[in-house]
């Protein structure tokens, strides 16, 4: 990985756990154990962080007009993708101004 790439993913990591009011677990991309997993949030746990160019057309293709997106591998756990602010939302107790009926 190039020094560009790391820094973008640094920057990614300090942005998302801004967001969430957690940490970046400093050397998370080098080692496992108590070292895993890029971002510590608060009452949820730890968590990987990815950020690419155009990494995800399809995702937010499919979010478009949708509150989120549900998916699951054949014999794998089911995965939801919602917008940031939604999780937020909700783990506060809320209930989301912007669902869609």
């Amino acid at each position: 990985m190039g020094k560009a790439e790391r820094r973008k993913g640094i920057e990614a990591e300090r942005e998302f756990a801004k967001l969430v009011g957690g940490t970046r677990v400093p050397l998370s991309g080098s080692a496992g154990g108590e070292f895993a997993g890029d971002v510590m949030w608060p009452g949820v746990g730890r968590g990987e962080v990815k950020r690419r160019a155009d990494g995800f057309v399809q995702l937010y293709r499919w979010l478009e007009g949708r509150d989120f997106v549900a998916m699951r591998a054949d014999r794998k756990a089911w995965l939801v993708v919602l917008p940031i602010e939604k999780m937020l939302q909700l783990l506060k107790g809320g209930c989301y101004d912007g669902w869609q009926d």
